[in-house]
């Protein structure tokens, strides 16, 4: 309950109240502006300089009086300071909505400039999602085939698209992978001497399990010979990898499942029924990062292409417009400047009539 007893509303109040209006507003009429125009030549402003500067910045004086007609009338400054502190807080409060201009004209044109490249690098992204998954595919086509070998197109294929790095992480498993499954003997034990792919291999060879105790004794060795200065038996001494995956042999094509443990590909002669085993996880583990990854492109293709037929969301457009160009603190210091100098002229102007009321 409130201590401070309302004033009570009489009719002799309530004409007092309507004549100090009349008093102190009275009708915006030509008299009174040109009071004001008045007011401001004696106080250092011309006006017509002022509505030609006004006009440059694509501005229109017009609007200026009237917010100035405005505050007269709410003010009815009397004399010189009174008068002078409301043309300031006019001029204040434009130039802080002027401030406001500034920040949302540089805004909208560096929406502009964004959505004119939009769609180009929508579409240069969408583009690039395709080729890429052609290429996996490609390569998936190639480690699906039975006793896979890689050939070094694929492994050339593999660094190219670890290099632009849409694989992310995956890239290097799949990499290493591609290099645990080379020839026999293929540079140092058929791994790359790069040492990020040989963490890479190892990391992946924990994860999945596959250590190098499953690897059957004499893989990635040529066997030894029986009498020394001979070669082995049916070694092909410097056999490149195959290029692709060949097609079986009419006798091969009506055995099923893994060679005999006697049984040799004609390609590989080091290699072992028992070597093409231990092979065959890694390579059907290859074969399933690739799928994935050609799933997860095309997935991405498909999110970008709807992202183009929708539209920018609101926080996408709002990240857009982010005031990243330097001179955004300087617009942003000048607004709240002059904030603070309508505050400053308003809290004095209160003091003043508060003070002639007192009077």
């Amino acid at each position: 309950m409130s201590l401070r007893k309302k004033p009570k509303i009489t009719a002799k109040r309530i004409a007092a109240s309507r004549a100090n209006g009349r008093r102190s507003r009275g009708s915006s009429t030509a008299e009174r502006r040109e009071s004001i125009r008045a007011a401001l030549l004696r106080h250092g402003f011309s006006m017509p300089a002022e509505e030609e500067a006004m006009r440059a910045l694509g501005e229109d004086p017009a609007d200026f009086l009237k917010l100035l007609e405005a505050l007269w009338e709410e003010w009815n400054p009397v004399g010189g300071l009174q008068e002078g502190l409301v043309i300031r807080l006019a001029r204040a409060m434009w130039l802080m909505n002027r401030a406001d201009r500034m920040q949302e004209g540089y805004a909208l044109r560096q929406a502009q400039e964004v959505s004119s490249g939009r769609q180009d690098r929508l579409h240069a992204r969408m583009m690039g999602l395709k080729m890429t998954a052609e290429s996996l595919r490609l390569l998936v086509q190639s480690v699906a085939c039975e006793h896979y070998v890689t050939p070094p197109a694929d492994l050339e294929k593999m660094k190219n698209l670890r290099q632009e790095g849409v694989l992310k992480d995956m890239g290097e498993i799949a990499l290493a992978l591609f290099y645990q499954l080379q020839a026999p003997g293929t540079g140092e034990d058929g791994i790359d001497p790069d040492e990020q792919s040989r963490r890479a291999l190892q990391r992946m060879k924990e994860i999945f399990g596959l250590t190098p105790d499953c690897a059957p004794p004499g893989y990635g060795a040529p066997p030894q010979s029986s009498q020394p200065g001979e070669s082995p038996q049916g070694a092909q001494p410097g056999v490149a990898p195959a290029a692709a995956c060949p097609s079986p042999s009419a006798d091969q094509a009506g055995k099923v499942g893994a060679l005999q443990p006697e049984e040799k590909d004609e390609r590989y002669p080091n290699i072992s029924a028992a070597g093409w085993e231990a092979r065959e996880r890694p390579r059907q583990l290859l074969e399933n990062i690739l799928t994935r990854q050609v799933e997860i492109c095309e997935e991405q293709r498909t999110a970008l292409l709807k992202e183009s037929v929708k539209g920018p969301s609101p926080y996408e457009r709002a990240a857009e417009i982010a005031p990243t160009h330097p001179h955004a603190r300087v617009m942003r210091g000048m607004q709240d400047s002059n904030f603070r100098e309508v505050r400053r002229v308003t809290n004095l102007l209160l003091k003043i009539k508060r003070q002639s009321r007192n009077e």
